[in-house]
């Protein structure tokens, strides 16, 4: 038997108010440790390029003329 499955076995055995108890610890002790986890500083550059491949062979302002003739219906 793994130890997590022995941990939900002890944990089935508890009053549901200490269950609660456990619950409220352990949410508590994973938030601190994903606060202190430091996130990697992201920039909007990584997505340059990105899906420049469904505008190939398109030209810009024909697009941009079909979109604004759509508008009038």
């Amino acid at each position: 038997m793994s130890n997590y499955q022995e941990v939900l076995l002890q944990a089935q055995s508890l009053t549901p108010e200490e269950q609660i108890r456990l619950i409220e610890y352990l949410s508590s002790l994973i938030r601190q440790q994903v606060t202190m986890t430091p996130k990697p500083k992201r920039s909007i550059l990584e997505l340059r390029g990105l899906g420049k491949e469904i505008w190939n062979g398109v030209d810009a302002q024909e697009y941009v003329n079909q979109e604004r003739d759509s508008w009038n219906g």
